[in-house]
């Protein structure tokens, strides 16, 4: 593979199906963590290349809780990719933030419990900074994509990444609403954070689909109702990430330089093996 990727996306199929693009190969990455959810589909558009990779798998087959982030974000890292748009469902935790918006968050929360979320085991430790954990650049670029296709768009807002597969109870969705997040999904992390261990720049087209259930005038959220919406706001997505390829150039951002001040462990002592496997992350910083 001799292309030079301009963009990742992530997200559900059919993307890589729409209009005005044109797959010129697909991929299967192999990776220390195994293969990722789906080959990575390799495609051009407007002389720019985009890879795409269904995060769920192709036919939606992976719950949120097995999907093999590491395996995901490293394959993508593989191919030399530096910037990610992650495209998920969410539900809203405000009035202001109707079904069929578009939300850009700007935070997140990880209430996931089952899930590995770091790249550096034992023999290799880093503490990476995510205290802006979705790229400011990639984000406001997203935002005008989203903003020149003429739907509402939200930009700002906390998301809250939850275990899923299941939705969450009354208490459950009143207490994020107390804590001030605005939406809340299955699959945002650890993906965010994985990507910033790579040094990649990552910014998430939430749409939503329902108000999860703690509106007592809405029906309660179904997968019924989530697939309504979601065909939708297919369309959106797809033109919105036409819209960002066209303004998306080549830049420097902190995303990309996350590890220079976060590797722990005394070179002296980093495990060889933990070293050979990362050795695409942090080869610039330990020789």
């Amino acid at each position: 593979m001799s292309h030079k990727i301009d963009l990742g996306v992530i997200g559900g199929t059919g993307i890589y199906q729409m209009e005005g693009v044109s797959i010129i190969e697909d991929l299967l990455v192999e990776t220390p963590y195994g293969p990722p959810s789906s080959p990575i589909f390799i495609a051009d558009v407007g002389g720019k290349t985009i890879a795409f990779l269904a995060r769920h798998g192709i036919g939606h087959r992976i719950p949120p809780s097995e999907i093999n982030n590491r395996a995901n974000i490293f394959a993508l890292k593989k191919l030399g990719i530096k910037s990610v748009v992650a495209i998920s469902a969410c539900g809203s935790l405000r009035e202001d933030f109707a079904p069929g918006d578009i939300v850009i968050p700007d935070q997140i929360v990880d209430f996931t419990k089952n899930r590995v979320n770091t790249f550096f085991e034992t023999g290799l430790v880093t503490h990476v900074s995510t205290a802006d954990p979705f790229c400011t650049h990639l984000s406001q670029l997203l935002y005008e994509s989203v903003v020149e296709t003429g739907t509402r768009v939200h930009k700002g807002g906390a998301f809250v990444t939850i275990e899923g597969p299941r939705f969450s109870t009354k208490a459950e969705s009143n207490l994020f609403r107390s804590w001030g997040m605005s939406i809340i999904g299955m699959t945002t992390s650890p993906e965010i954070f994985l990507a910033r261990e790579a040094e990649m720049c990552y910014a998430a087209f939430a749409h939503v689909t329902d108000y999860d259930v703690w509106h007592v005038h809405e029906e309660t959220v179904s997968v019924e109702m989530i697939l309504k919406v979601l065909k939708k706001n297919g369309q959106i997505a797809n033109d919105s990430v036409l819209n960002l390829i066209k303004k998306h150039e080549p830049y420097d951002c902190a995303c990309q330089h996350a590890l220079a001040s976060a590797i722990t462990t005394h070179p002296d002592y980093v495990d060889s093996n933990q070293k050979e496997k990362l050795s695409i992350f942090i080869n610039k910083y330990l020789p």
